[in-house]
């Protein structure tokens, strides 16, 4: 467990599948109510959480009281949107924030985290990507450092829907690691 500013961070394990999924949904619904068409609640189920444990890493992240206030997946590969790639990078998913449970500035805490965790892995460089529909999570991106350095005009979600993403990228260095 790591404590990082009053959060807490561990790495998910197999038991808290159904605490992601019921995150998951909740920040699809909440995307919903803001008009932003990316996530469907119900889309990422249980097994969706098990598989990224398996083959790479998913946090948590809770409050002082331990109540879940964020997770994130961090994948070593993103073959489906970033084609093939040296291995110079990690790979951040679904950042999601408990809304109601998450003190202020949690979302840019996750993402520092998992930058964190990039950089020990000794790797140079944070890749993400976000729906190019979606302005706003645009612009979060860009103001925590990253940078547009391409698109993907095809990506194809679990329901067969074919999107666009907007692939961001940060130089890591050194002082990340702390």
């Amino acid at each position: 467990m790591i404590i990082d500013d009053g959060i807490l961070f561990r790495q998910a394990e197999e038991k808290d599948a159904a605490t992601l999924v019921a995150l998951y949904d909740q920040a699809a619904r909440w995307m919903r109510t803001q008009g932003i068409e990316q996530w469907k609640p119900g889309e990422k189920g249980v097994e969706h959480f098990r598989a990224r444990m398996a083959d790479g890493e998913v946090w948590i992240a809770a409050d002082a009281d331990g109540r879940v206030c964020g997770a994130y997946e961090l994948w070593w590969s993103d073959e489906e949107a970033w084609g093939v790639q040296p291995p110079v990078a990690g790979y951040v998913h679904r950042l999601m924030v408990e809304r109601e449970a998450a003190p202020a500035g949690a979302g840019r805490r996750l993402l520092e985290h998992a930058e964190r965790r990039i950089a020990r892995a000794g790797l140079e460089r944070a890749r993400l990507d976000c729906i190019s529909t979606n302005p706003r999570l645009l612009a979060y991106y860009q103001g925590a450092g990253y940078r547009v350095v391409g698109e993907f005009p095809s990506k194809q979600a679990q329901d067969g829907r074919v999107y666009g993403v907007i692939l961001l990228e940060k130089r890591l260095d050194r002082l990340t690691v702390v």
